[in-house]
């Protein structure tokens, strides 16, 4: 599947937001939203007139952003929420945080999701005790998610976890760290996302 191999530090800076998408490195002065505050290329520091659709795009490349995936595989989740009952912008959101790489992110074993989505994608990752190396597997409420591993692969994300414990878990799951398990207990919402997020911006921008 296609996947975005550039510099992701500068996707940070073009939504003049941290993303979050390296890890540690985006709490540090290393940052590059912090170094450099403005968007990339020649005329990042220029101004430009702000119209509702910019502010409609900012916000839907912003949620791509975070979650690691490409217009076509995101537009797919808007249908999917379209059609689904319930208010769309909120069952977006709730179908993307229940992507499997996103589950093993807040588990707290991958500094990011694109470490979550590798773990994934290495079949390291179970589903009800079957191993699933799909990132995009949607996880059910009732769900048990583990990591299965060599020792040493398994002490390293311990060790990953362990200084990640600031890091809030999600009230959607129970995590059991020794385990290396987590069990989907509830279905998420907005407040799980953890960035202010307008997705009824995204609603509008694909409703035109």
């Amino acid at each position: 599947m296609a996947r975005y191999t550039g510099p992701v530090c500068r996707l940070c800076r073009r939504e003049g937001v941290k993303l979050f998408l390296k890890g540690t490195k985006c709490s540090t002065d290393k940052c590059a939203v912090a170094k450099r505050a403005f968007p990339p290329g020649q005329h990042g520091k220029s101004r430009k007139k702000v119209s509702n659709y910019m502010l409609q795009l900012r916000e839907k490349q912003k949620i791509k952003r975070i979650y690691g995936m490409l217009e076509r595989q995101f537009k797919h989740y808007f249908r999917i929420a379209q059609e689904s009952k319930g208010v769309t912008g909120l069952m977006l959101l709730e179908l993307l945080e229940r992507r499997l790489d996103n589950v093993i992110f807040r588990m707290s074993f991958s500094h990011s999701r694109s470490h979550a989505r590798q773990i994934v994608r290495h079949g390291l990752t179970y589903v009800n005790g079957r191993r699933v190396n799909i990132p995009s597997y949607t996880v059910k409420v009732g769900d048990e998610v583990t990591i299965k591993a060599g020792q040493e692969t398994l002490k390293r994300y311990r060790e990953i976890h362990d200084s990640l414990k600031d890091r809030v878990p999600p009230k959607w799951m129970t995590i059991e760290p020794d385990r290396f398990a987590s069990k989907i207990v509830a279905l998420p919402t907005k407040e799980d996302v953890g960035f202010p997020v307008e997705e009824q911006m995204i609603v509008e921008l694909y409703s035109k």
